[in-house]
């Protein structure tokens, strides 16, 4: 049984719970479970085999371990028998449709005895549905719409960039340590950081035939071999990601990496220069007639071309080369830029962590300040915030600053944007609060103009600072609200309020496509990663990526300012101008990967875990202003 084999069957035990009221801790226990063996680079299969082995991956339990080795052995557990008698496994489909959740899929079931996807999809269009409480016309349009939408797209192949990182880095390290070796690289749509990866590339300098090819077909995290050759193999791993990896010549390794990173359009323009210079270029070389040009280095071969040497988040075609020849690339934000994380969850609403363990976590990542917040009431089942709990907050982030010293923290909350745009607290409540990000949680599905007008009249609340994971979208499950973004952006310009990039890895939101039109519009962003745990910290890296693909600079990204400026920009926002484009020198050598590496649990003995980039080192701690 593969990895997502065992990944769903976990995921559907935990939604059946969940249809059954279990306690909630016992359905997150198997929603993490799932999450975890969904991007588990080796089999689980295999290594559920050997008893222990499981439980030493973090969030891994015995009783997980032993559902884990029953599926992977018998394809059934006790749990899941018992729970399938109560609610077929046919169910299952129908929470993935857009709008429905176990709740809903429960009532269905039980009132109208609907148990697969085409009983469903006959009811709505006989009018079934809308004689259930809480579910009209409307509501039974959309879902039709949504049914329709998942039949005409088909579930993608392609990872997160998050379900393929530990890997890629832990598959590269093994083979630089391969005798001979000189060097590995990662290439393709994981050099350019895109949201989801189809395949990754590895290219490989030194070593022979024999020990890379042998050591990298051989490995425990391949299922299955799909070609073995002298200078390129294929492997399929565990986890589905479909991984090549070639053998390339030191003096054409430049040209190599430069082709197959790409992407396909990048290379078409570069290709277009080559021919008007009456040179040709390949994965070989830039060449004139039978001699090279440039080979050895990517630098190399875009001097050779008149260009900077352009970052590889930045090649889509979409005006870098017209800024290469220019001069005019932006100076890319880096990781280490940031001073504090403005968005982290506790376990005061749907978090793991306790509110001092996250605070002092933030801390210890290196950063010079951050900002607690909670859900708001509305969410009930995450323990949203009323107005009397915000007011006992204030009491306790008084506390957590005593308690964990070298670190500013400002007290605030995750506000839901309610159907009508209104705000889910009041003023009152809201004036207590140092930070207030707004987000959409409900009602995505609105008319367009609908829910447009509905974030705008919530923009222009004075106590608004950000907006949260903007579009509500979820990479592969959930599609984004239908905003009219040059609107949504013009009045965040106009009311101050900074766009936040979440990086939690199946968000990514806001896209690098909205950000580069919010960026046109002088919109302020700050990069969060919506921690429900402190592990979750590492996640940063991901939104400076996502923040890098959309061309932003330091300078238009808030939380990269130190506490005392990043605190004269939040009491004085409103109005506040962009700063111009900063621009880096002719070319400049390509950066190392800078992001640090997320934990990865059961790695093999030969792999060597590769070298950690430091973390934002913390601010020197400025004066405090004085705080609600």
């Amino acid at each position: 049984m593969t990895n997502a084999q065992i990944a769903q069957l976990l995921g559907n035990i935990a939604t059946m719970l969940e249809m059954d009221g279990a306690n909630v801790f016992r359905v997150r226990a198997y929603r993490e479970g799932a999450r975890i063996i969904e991007v588990l680079p080796e089999p689980a299969a295999q290594l559920a085999k050997t008893e222990g082995r499981l439980q030493e991956i973090k969030g891994i339990g015995k009783d997980l371990e032993k559902t884990i080795r029953d599926f992977s052995t018998s394809g059934t557990t006790e749990i899941y028998e018992q729970l399938t008698k109560t609610y077929p496994a046919s169910l299952m489909e129908l929470t993935e449709i857009q709008g429905l959740g176990p709740k809903r899929v429960k009532i269905f079931f039980e009132q109208l005895g609907i148990r697969s996807l085409e009983e469903l999809t006959v009811a709505a269009r006989a009018g079934r549905l809308r004689e259930l409480p809480g579910f009209g016309a409307t509501a039974e349009a959309k879902l039709l719409k949504s049914i329709e939408s998942a039949a005409a797209s088909p579930a993608s192949s392609r990872l997160l960039l998050h379900a393929a990182w530990s890997v890629a880095h832990e598959l590269s390290a093994m083979i630089g340590n391969i005798k001979g070796v000189e060097r590995v690289e990662r290439a393709g749509s994981f050099r350019r950081r895109r949201e989801t990866v189809g395949d990754l590339d590895l290219l490989v300098v030194g070593g022979t035939p024999h020990d890379v090819m042998g050591a990298f077909t051989g490995h425990s995290y391949v299922h299955e071999v799909l070609a073995k050759g002298e200078t390129k193999s294929s492997v399929r791993l565990g986890n589905g990601l479909q991984v090549d990896l070639r053998l390339v010549a030191a003096e054409s390794f430049g040209a190599a990496l430069l082709y197959f990173t790409g992407s396909k359009a990048h290379n078409i323009e570069l290709r277009k220069l080559a021919i008007e210079a009456g040179m040709s270029l390949n994965e070989y070389g830039l060449t004139r007639g039978d001699r090279t040009v440039a080979a050895r280095t990517e630098a190399d071969v875009y001097q050779a071309l008149g260009l900077q040497w352009i970052p590889p988040e930045l090649r889509e075609a979409g005006g870098e080369i017209d800024q290469a020849r220019n001069g005019t690339l932006p100076q890319l934000i880096e990781l280490s830029d940031l001073k504090g994380d403005l968005h982290m969850h506790t376990t005061r609403s749907d978090g793991r962590d306790s509110l001092a363990d996250m605070v002092r976590a933030a801390r210890d990542f290196g950063y010079a300040y951050c900002a607690i917040t909670e859900h708001s009431k509305s969410l009930g089942m995450a323990q949203g915030f009323n107005e009397a709990r915000v007011r006992q907050s204030v009491g306790e982030l008084a506390a957590v600053r005593r308690e964990v010293p070298g670190i500013e923290v400002l007290h605030g909350l995750e506000v839901d944007i309610l159907a009508d745009g209104s705000l889910d607290l009041d003023d009152e409540a809201l004036e207590l609060l140092d930070w207030v990000v707004i987000s959409l949680h409900s009602s995505l599905t609105q008319p367009r103009e609908v829910v447009t007008q509905r974030v705008l009249r919530a923009l222009e609340h004075p106590q608004v600072c950000v907006m949260g994971h903007p579009s509500g979208r979820k990479i592969g499950s959930r599609e984004p609200a239908d905003l009219d973004w040059e609107r949504i952006f013009d009045r965040a310009a106009e009311c101050g309020v900074a766009m936040e990039i979440n990086a939690q890895p199946d968000r990514l939101d806001l896209s690098d496509v909205n950000a580069r039109l919010a960026q046109s519009k002088g919109v302020r962003f700050t990069i969060d990663t919506d921690a429900h745990a402190a592990k979750n910290l590492e996640y940063i890296c991901y939104g400076v990526f996502q923040a890098r693909r959309a061309g932003l600079t330091a300078d238009a990204v808030m939380n990269t300012r130190s506490f005392a400026k990043f605190e004269t920009w939040r009491h004085g926002k409103k109005g506040a101008a962009v700063p111009k484009t900063k621009t880096v020198p002719d070319v400049p050598q390509p950066r190392a990967d800078a992001a640090p590496k997320p934990k990865t649990a059961a790695k093999p003995k030969a792999a060597a875990k590769p070298k950690a980039v430091a973390t934002p080192k913390a601010a020197a701690k400025p004066k405090t202003a004085k705080r609600r």
